[in-house]
């Protein structure tokens, strides 16, 4: 059985707070960060908590945290950036309270997606890189509300998947951003940029693409 936390860390901006759920002795820790704070984003996003859970089921240890200026984390919204430092904060704390020794894997929403491939290349540039990514709705190009994301290059085994129908990032973005890296990209028939009703095929695609 896994132990639910709420914890305040020390942030840049004030507090940041986390829910953590860790089974007895976890096999890896899990950052999971969710769609954009300003559009109703939080961590408790059922995609964020959906990829929490397939992680879980994995060993791991998940940390989902709240971006600057949602429940009870404090700041400002920094379009990225200074979010990037925030979820470094909280990958540190979690390498000190679960061990440094432990695989770690990242997995976004959205605007947390977007945030998580500035943090993969951060962590890949200090010498410990993400062992794995999953990235869903990924925020890239030109989208909805005149926001433009250069989002970064990920590994080429990252988990991409994208809704068919997305509303908010269109799917043609993110084939142009994978296109260049050579990155596969499981596409969602019919799904909108929330996976109503099919949250169950995000399940489906991490399972069938975990181990290869």
């Amino acid at each position: 059985m896994s132990r639910h936390e709420r914890v305040l860390l020390d942030g840049a901006a004030g507090a940041i707070e986390v829910f953590v759920e860790a089974p007895a002795s976890p096999t890896g820790l899990a950052l999971i960060a969710h769609p954009h704070p300003l559009y109703g984003g939080t961590a408790d996003n059922k995609v964020v908590t959906t990829l929490a859970k397939i992680f879980r089921e994995r060993g791991c240890a998940t940390l989902r945290p709240n971006f600057r200026g949602v429940g009870a984390s404090q700041g400002d919204h920094d379009h990225g950036i200074a979010e990037t430092d925030d979820l470094a904060a909280v990958h540190a704390w979690g390498r000190a309270r679960f061990g440094a020794a432990l695989p770690c894997y990242l997995g976004g929403f959205s605007f947390g997606a977007y945030v998580v491939t500035r943090l993969a290349k951060r962590l890949a540039e200090s010498g410990d890189p993400a062992q794995r990514l999953v990235l869903v709705g990924t925020a890239a190009g030109f989208v909805e509300g005149a926001r433009r994301y250069v989002t970064e290059a990920v590994a080429p085994d990252t988990i991409v998947i994208h809704g068919e129908r997305d509303e908010t990032v269109p799917l043609a973005n993110v084939l142009a951003w994978a296109e260049p890296l050579d990155l596969a990209v499981s596409v969602v028939p019919g799904a909108d940029h929330f996976f109503h009703r099919k949250l169950h095929l995000i399940r489906r695609i991490v399972e069938s693409q975990w181990n290869r």
